[in-house]
């Protein structure tokens, strides 16, 4: 038998949902806000009340002392119940609709009042300002109970005080006039806290779209997951808001553009500068997995429009994937260079079987030498003109990779480059990106040549890279330095678009530019100017060489034996 289950237990509190919650608390506000507003009209309105009643009193007290009656009989009759001031007193006490009108003498004792049995006695308060000549107005409690009064003297004909009038308008009056103000006040209040939780429901109704009908816990557990799964993800994001300012930047996305937070509230071309990269995020470049290039990284970049008229950019750092491409095409073209050199061996080695058997001693003994030499010779005459290792070892390889495919690719007799380099692996990154673009353009074509020329200037390096292909249009030669434009079939591994935008990039690091022209003879000059690329005082000029167009580092081989390709 399974146990009961326990009672539930009700829980008081507030409501879980956020609709709930800011329709209670906007209601609980209302209401607060309209007993508030109440009691503080009907603070004053008490008073106000009260100085209305005493300046009545005041008023009927002024009106009653200038009655010639009133100071005549005083000063000829004694306190009377009918007497002549008895009576007038009353008369004007039923038509004003006071509660008594009392007239008193200079020695405090009363000529009239409602009561008449408390004429000719001395009054229950003191009446000495109005009998100094002052006016009084108060509430005060006498023996007819709480009242305002109003006191004011009473002269006779020659303008001396024989005695005081005072008035008094009853109290319970003045309170029913307040607590008859009430209802109204209150209906007022109740039709103003009834448009304030109409415009609470309003309020929350769209609360409760906007939120999803979410409660606060749901939604600060969502922001807490938010931020760790923002700044957890090795992927960029960058969120724009619908004025195109940037309102969240996570950890990667500022890692990637080399942005912090002060990014955030500004536009990608405030923060960014003018580029490609700034072009994608904005949406002034659109399409999907968009390469970009931002400083040293190569970006893949994807944005997606909001609903709230923004968009959310994400950014995928695909440096090391191109690096890799890069690196396997050159593993392949090495592959390719050794296999044809496996090749033209074969064949040398057959021409020097050859020439043993036909006992060509002399013969096969020079021509091992020119194998050997030629390719002493090409590494010696690079090494010579380019003092930096890692560019010479870089040349000597593309001669290889060109050799293979037929082009012939040359040093100029002009370079002339000491090994002083700030960043030589940047340098070997531009050089190998011009090589390996000229080598594309002049594959398959006649006569195809490519020629490298660098010098140094001072502190500044000049390269030039010449190739003898179809060359660049005019109309193209400033998108060829476009991140993700080429004209070329993508390779497996990737896109292309990457090598002439990064050469450029690279240049423009280093206070350089990179542009593109025509060759003498067709083709196309790539021209990179790299200042402050060499460091230490400028070298003495060294001696140029015989040679009138410079050294061939690889020539077409040629097959010497019938089938050995």
């Amino acid at each position: 038998m399974s146990p009961t289950p326990p009672a539930r237990r009700l829980r008081l509190g507030l409501p879980r949902r956020v609709f709930s919650q800011v329709l209670l608390m906007q209601v609980a506000i209302a209401a607060g806000v309209a007993v508030l507003a109440t009691g503080l009209f009907l603070a004053p309105l008490s008073r106000q009340l009260d100085q209305e009643a005493m300046r009545r009193a005041l008023a009927i007290a002024e009106t009653t002392a200038q009655d010639p009656l009133i100071a005549e009989g005083l000063r000829t009759t004694p306190p009377t119940r009918n007497g002549p001031v008895q009576r007038e007193a009353e008369r004007i006490r039923r038509a004003t609709g006071a509660e008594y009108v009392v007239v008193l003498g200079t020695d405090k004792v009363r000529w009239s009042h409602p009561t008449v049995s408390e004429i000719g006695r001395p009054v229950s308060t003191d009446p000495h300002d109005a009998l100094a000549g002052k006016e009084v107005m108060e509430i005060d409690k006498g023996t007819l109970g709480r009242s305002a009064r109003g006191k004011v003297p009473l002269y006779d004909a020659g303008h001396h005080i024989v005695g005081a009038v005072s008035v008094g308008i009853a109290y319970d009056s003045v309170r029913a006039r307040l607590t008859g103000a009430i209802p109204g006040l209150f209906a007022y209040a109740g039709g103003a806290l009834a448009a304030g939780a109409l415009a609470a429901w309003v309020i929350s109704r769209r609360v409760q779209r906007q939120t999803r009908d979410l409660a606060f816990s749901d939604i600060s557990a969502l922001l807490a997951e938010r931020e760790a799964m923002l700044h957890g993800i090795r992927e960029g994001v960058v969120a724009l808001d619908r004025g195109g300012r940037i309102r969240l930047l996570n950890d990667e996305a500022g890692r990637l553009l080399g942005i912090g937070d002060e990014a955030v509230g500004r536009t990608p071309d405030e923060a960014l500068g003018e580029g490609r990269t700034t072009d994608v995020l904005t949406g002034r470049v659109t399409g999907t997995d968009l390469l970009t290039v931002r400083g040293r990284r190569v970006l893949v970049a994807n944005r997606m429009p909001t609903d709230d008229g923004g968009a959310v950019a994400t950014l995928r750092d695909r440096t090391e994937l191109e690096q890799l491409g890069r690196e396997l095409d050159s593993t392949r073209g090495l592959i390719d260079a050794l296999r044809a050199q496996d090749h033209e061996h074969a064949n040398r080695m057959h021409t020097l079987l050859g020439l043993l058997e036909l006992e060509m001693y002399d013969d096969a003994v020079e021509f091992v030498g020119e194998v050997v030499g030629d390719h002493r010779a090409t590494a010696e005459q690079v090494t010579e003109k380019i003092r930096d290792p890692l560019l010479a070892a870089l040349l000597v390889g593309k001669a290889t990779v060109a050799a293979e495919r037929a082009v012939a690719l040359w040093v100029s007799e002009r370079t002339r480059l000491p090994d002083r380099l700030v960043d030589p692996r940047g340098l070997v990154t531009i050089v190998g990106n011009l090589v390996d673009n000229a080598l594309d353009a002049v594959a398959g074509t006649p006569h195809a040549r490519v020629e490298v020329e660098l010098s140094a200037r001072g502190r500044t390096v000049l390269l030039r890279v010449r190739d003898t292909g179809p060359g660049v249009p005019a109309d193209q030669r400033e998108l060829v330095f476009t991140e993700g434009w080429s004209t070329k079939r993508p390779p497996a591994h990737g896109k292309r678009g990457i090598g002439l935008s990064l050469v450029r990039r690279l240049a423009e690091r280093q206070g350089g530019s990179a542009a593109v022209g025509t060759a003498d003879g067709g083709g196309a000059e790539f021209t990179v100017v790299l200042p402050e690329a060499l460091d230490g005082p400028e070298p003495a000029p060294a001696p140029t060489g015989s040679a009138p167009s410079g050294t061939a580092l690889a020539d077409v081989p040629a097959a010497t034996e019938e089938g050995a390709g």
